[in-house]
């Protein structure tokens, strides 16, 4: 067995938790973790299957200006969805933009309210 086997949990900083939990929440459907303990910052964590994300309410250091319009030339968080119409729907109807994977694959770019870029990749 590998020594690194799986990934735990991603951080992702943002500026108002409760704006990125209309997103994560709201528009993806991501359970709240209720375990999360008192770390003197707000946040919250969220459950994407058996791994989590982590939203840092702190300042960002890094610019959220000029990033690449297409999140796939960016550092960005790529998760599996049931259906990707069914995302495209719910993105739409919130006034998200993105951009569709130029890898051929049924996939989309979007950027949260942080400007943090998301891939979301259709189950096969």
């Amino acid at each position: 067995m590998p020594l690194v086997h799986a990934i735990h949990h991603v951080s992702l900083i943002v500026a108002d938790t409760a704006r990125a939990l209309a997103f994560y929440q709201g528009i993806l459907g991501l359970e709240l973790a209720p375990e999360r303990p008192d770390l003197s910052f707000p946040g919250a964590w969220l459950w994407v299957g058996d791994q989590q994300i982590h939203l840092l309410e702190l300042p960002n250091p890094d610019p959220v200006a000029g990033r690449p319009e297409h999140g796939g030339r960016d550092r960005h968080l790529a998760m599996r969805v049931s259906g990707l119409d069914a995302v495209t729907a719910r993105l739409d109807a919130a006034g998200f933009s993105y951009t569709l994977s130029r890898s051929g694959r049924r996939a989309l770019f979007c950027r949260d309210p942080d400007g943090n870029a998301l891939e979301l990749i259709e189950a096969g």
